[in-house]
């Protein structure tokens, strides 16, 4: 099972979460964004740009953070939050 917890954060406060699970037998990325998709859908947001620092970081840590600077469109909270809680 493929899992990814998303957070958004507001002033150092989680204010909403999500866990995505994916069970398919597609590839790691293919499972990130349809997460992603997934989040977005449910956290009424547009999709957010990866950065190339957000994708160095995401390599390393199994873990983005998505500010105001990976959106288009204006977001009323400080950053949100990807992690990799769970990989078959």
């Amino acid at each position: 099972m493929f899992r990814i917890w998303a957070k958004e954060f507001e002033n150092n406060h989680m204010i909403k979460d999500l866990v995505v699970e994916d069970g398919s037998d597609d590839t790691r990325t293919h499972k990130v964004f349809r997460a992603l998709d997934e989040i977005c859908c449910q956290f009424d947001l547009g999709k957010p740009i990866w950065l190339d620092a957000t994708i160095q970081d995401f390599k390393r840590h199994d873990k983005a953070r998505f500010t105001q600077d990976n959106f288009i469109e204006t977001i009323d909270f400080d950053y949100l939050e990807i992690h990799v809680i769970e990989e078959d």
